[in-house]
């Protein structure tokens, strides 16, 4: 069973998650949260394996609790849940090593997949906001991240830069085996070889990685 806090200060969002999250048989929603500080101190109290996490809270932000949540308790699995419009804090979250981010509209399917995901040693980037995150990556041009290895020296094979561009397109690993032709535990292989070469922790820094170093083409 996949225990599931969901800290957002909406109750409705709170009360839809749970509704959405409770006809699964092996998730379940073992507490809500409000505010930043509740979302940190239910983790500690409950010991979820995935927190679903609102940004903008009350009382200790969503992006505060993420690093604080990691740091204490790095098997916790983070997923961010936004708005269509990008938050700000949402590119800290995903640096700050959260499994990655969801819309709030999401359907039942998509948020019990992102939690089964996850819960496997997964993450998770909604396919609606991979284009917008691209441009937006390619906007700021900031510096790589400094626990990742530059463009130029990353070490991918060819195999392994082509799972890099369908990640960054934002395809599941379903649809990158179909692509590849390839098992998915072979996929799942591979992702996890990128990040060890890339000494990064999750496929949404692999997509942060490769357009920070321009290894992947932005199209406009």
């Amino acid at each position: 069973m996949i225990d599931v806090l969901i800290a957002d200060d909406q109750q409705v969002v709170r009360q839809g998650f749970e509704l959405f999250l409770s006809g699964h048989p092996e998730i379940r929603v073992v507490g809500h949260a409000k505010t930043g500080v509740e979302a940190y101190e239910q983790v500690r109290a409950l010991r979820p394996d995935v927190v679903l996490m609102d940004i903008r809270m009350p009382h200790g932000d969503g992006l505060t609790a993420t690093r604080e949540v990691l740091a204490e308790f790095p098997a916790t699995r983070v997923v961010v849940i936004t708005t269509f419009d990008l938050d700000e804090y949402v590119f800290e979250a995903l640096d700050s090593g959260a499994a990655g981010f969801l819309l709030k509209d999401a359907d039942p399917e998509e948020l019990s997949s992102a939690v089964l995901t996850v819960a496997e040693g997964g993450s998770v980037l909604s396919p609606r906001l991979t284009s917008r995150l691209i441009v937006e990556f390619a906007r700021r041009k900031p510096a790589p991240m400094s626990t990742a290895r530059s463009g130029s020296d990353h070490g991918l094979s060819a195999r392994e830069m082509d799972v890099v561009q369908l990640l960054s397109q934002g395809l599941g690993n379903n649809d990158i085996a179909d692509s590849l032709s390839l098992e998915q535990s072979t996929v799942k292989s591979h992702i996890s070889n990128i990040c060890k070469k890339l000494q990064v922790r999750t496929r949404v820094q692999i997509v942060i990685w490769a357009y920070r170093n321009n290894v992947i083409a932005v199209s406009r």
